[in-house]
């Protein structure tokens, strides 16, 4: 049961789509929590994804905007899936400082077997292959990705084991999306999509604290066995796990009310939400630079009827172009 709003003073709550870092200053931990309401509905009901299809990439863009909105410099952060399941392909962007854009891609037939044979679990639905993190800090700077297996495990797994080998910091992550049923103010039905999301990270002031216990097969195996995890971690760790998935989407259970819920026996402090938004980066005069580099003989296969029709696959928006139009900008 939620704890009544009255025990958390008297402050404005975040609210949907506004993401809320937080600090537990008794447990040396550091994170974000995000409840997802209108944005994420927006970029889902846009492609009409299957339900199975959308949940996914509901957890996908919850996963990107907490870890998009801790850059500290103006950039892109992508999160993308490749594997060899119904659903092929998922990727989200996060542009700093608040836009976001998502999009999947899924064989139909396949999707539909699976479902069939009750076979939609997040790992059933991606199959094996990859989750790439990638930080893009503009034309001045190289790209960093770090890529993590597709093995089975669900996304919160996967994402915990990619901050455990590559940043090597104790990280929780947990996720969750929902579908709605209601009515609107007029009384017709109304479907809606939610998510929400907590990572939560051990960030001591001594560094030695953060060691975990080692990956089996690592380099970090020793003959003694693995090491011990801090006891402040541990706790951490054990709270956020018991988070439960309605928590995260529930409308009524706001993200500050689920922090205090888990942490006011050690104290939790809020700082400013940031909120996020539907907002893809496509344009017109970028797609026209794009479709500068067609020679000639391209541009004769894509026009159709004297012009060149290019849907953007993340906001399905389509631009049309006069062949003449961009015949001329590649001369």
């Amino acid at each position: 049961m939620a704890e009544p709003a009255a025990a958390l003073g008297e402050f404005n709550f975040a609210g949907d789509d506004h993401v809320v870092p937080f600090q537990v200053e008794g447990l040396d931990v550091r994170g974000r929590a995000v409840q997802l309401g209108p944005m994420l509905d927006a970029i889902l009901e846009r492609h009409r994804y299957p339900a199975p299809v959308a949940r996914l990439l509901a957890e996908v863009v919850v996963l990107t905007v907490l870890l998009g909105t801790s850059l500290k410099f103006d950039g892109k952060f992508t999160v993308q899936t490749k594997g060899d399941g119904p659903v092929d392909l998922l990727v989200c962007d996060f542009s700093t400082p608040e836009n976001v854009r998502a999009y999947a891609r899924f064989d139909q037939g396949l999707l539909d077997r699976a479902i069939a044979a009750g076979q939609v679990e997040p790992e059933q639905l991606l199959g094996k292959g990859m989750l790439a993190f990638t930080i893009d800090q503009g034309k001045f700077s190289q790209p960093y990705q770090g890529i993590v297996a597709l093995d089975g495990a669900t996304l919160e797994e996967i994402a915990g084991t990619y901050f455990r080998q590559s940043e090597q910091i104790p990280t929780r992550v947990r996720l969750a999306a929902a579908e709605l049923f209601d009515r609107d103010d007029a009384g017709k039905p109304r479907h809606r999509w939610r998510a929400g999301g907590l990572v939560a990270q051990f960030l001591p002031e001594a560094p030695e604290r953060m060691r975990q216990p080692d990956l089996h097969g690592g380099d970090g195996d020793t003959a003694g066995g693995s090491h011990k995890e801090d006891d402040a971690w541990m706790e951490a760790r054990s709270l956020v796990e018991t988070i439960d998935a309605d928590e995260l989407t529930d409308p009524q259970v706001g993200t500050e009310r689920l922090l205090y819920r888990l942490f006011h026996e050690r104290g939790v402090r809020v700082y400013e939400p940031r909120e996020v938004f539907d907002r893809c980066s496509c344009s017109r005069e970028k797609i026209k630079g794009v479709l500068k580099g067609f020679s000639a003989e391209e541009i004769d296969d894509s026009q159709e009827d004297g012009a060149i029709s290019v849907t953007c696959e993340f906001c399905s928006t389509t631009y049309r172009f006069e062949v003449e139009e961009v015949a001329q900008a590649a001369e």
